[in-house]
């Protein structure tokens, strides 16, 4: 019997969680880990109380604006944005945790991740607009690490 290793484990969480995703441009979810215990998940789409992305809620993602455009306009809060956010809402710290997600961080959720004082970011895509937020990242001290860079990921992550 083989075991998935722990990055396999909370990303294979991460992916489950990103089908609960309701934007119609892209799942994405994040799971905030620490001592090996999940401790928080998101996943994007619309605010809470806010019609669904999927069902037009989001206006931005409903049009056929391109891909990384006109992103100020958009309704829906990040994955890495709403694990955050339901830990705070629930009082659970994540200084010191690890973020694992579908998708390499943007800009405004990595100012998030490291104000949060998340120690550690583990993605499993690139996502293409992210240079700077990775750059941020690691001037912030915070661990970044791609797993479909890696061959410990063994491809069933």
């Amino acid at each position: 019997m083989e075991r998935p290793s722990w990055d396999e484990y909370f990303m294979n969480i991460a992916k489950v969680a990103a089908t609960r995703g309701n934007c119609s441009r892209r799942q994405v979810a994040a799971v905030i880990v620490r001592d090996h215990r999940v401790i928080s998940t998101g996943y994007n789409g619309t605010p809470r109380g806010v019609k669904n992305c999927c069902d037009g809620g989001c206006h931005r993602c409903n049009s056929d604006v391109p891909s990384g455009t006109h992103l100020k306009d958009c309704l829906c809060s990040h994955a890495e944005e709403n694990a955050i956010v339901q830990a705070a809402c629930y009082g659970i710290a994540v200084k010191g945790a690890t973020l694992y997600t579908t998708y390499s961080p943007c800009l405004q959720c990595a100012k998030m991740i490291i104000n949060a004082g998340i120690a550690e970011v583990i993605y499993f895509q690139h996502y293409t607009i992210d240079d700077v937020s990775l750059a941020l990242l690691r001037e912030a001290g915070v661990t970044v690490r791609g797993l479909e860079d890696h061959e410990d990921a063994g491809g069933r992550v």
